[in-house]
């Protein structure tokens, strides 16, 4: 009568020791495959550094993004205060056409560099302006966003810098902006914007 008590108290132990030591197995198979990748996430999914500013009646939104082994895209999106205003081409002389218009622009100086050209998520629509002999290159109404291939050469300081104009037909153009610069820290972790 006193053997089977024992019988249920050791297979009880039987099991709460294995159970014990396959959550113990598992807890240390668990944390050790999700180690490695859990950092490389957390860094994969971590949020592009932004910046933003508005001078001219224009809000640029400055990020980079997709930053691995020193190369990332540098993303400036141009959004006109008002409706109705427009930006120049990329492709835009840097003074315009006979004077008129100023293109809209990003470079980059310092360690960071230029890894391609830049290109505009728009269509280019020619337009007529009085005065002007020939068409003006020009980007609907509204926000445009542009983007820069960009690599750096090791660690330090760099700036951005960025030029456009925006122009109404009927309320004329805002004074052009030329290289306002925007600057960047790079190291080991990536590029951050610089705040001050």
């Amino acid at each position: 009568m006193n053997l089977s008590p024992r019988i249920t108290r050791t297979r009880t132990t039987r099991t709460v020791v294995a159970l014990l030591s396959l959550a113990a197995l598992t807890a240390c198979g668990d944390q050790s495959a999700d180690e490695a990748p859990a950092g490389a996430v957390a860094k994969a999914n971590a949020p592009a550094p932004t910046t933003t500013f508005t001078e001219n009646g224009v809000t640029v939104t400055l990020s980079v993004a997709d930053w691995q082994a020193s190369k990332g895209t540098l993303t400036a999106v141009f959004t006109p205060e008002k409706k109705g205003f427009h930006l120049y081409s990329t492709e835009l002389p840097s003074t315009g056409v006979e004077g008129v218009g100023r293109p809209t622009a990003v470079d980059v100086t310092g360690v960071l560099k230029t890894d391609g050209k830049l290109t505009a998520a728009a269509d280019v629509r020619s337009i007529n302006v009085p005065g002007v002999d020939a068409p003006m290159p020009v980007y609907p109404d509204g926000p445009v966003t542009t983007t820069l291939p960009v690599r750096a050469d090791g660690n330090g300081d760099a700036t951005v810098l960025l030029g456009y104009a925006s122009c109404s037909a009927k309320e004329g153009c805002t004074i052009p902006v030329a290289d306002h610069p925007v600057h960047l820290r790079l190291t080991d972790d990536g590029p951050t914007f610089d705040t001050h």
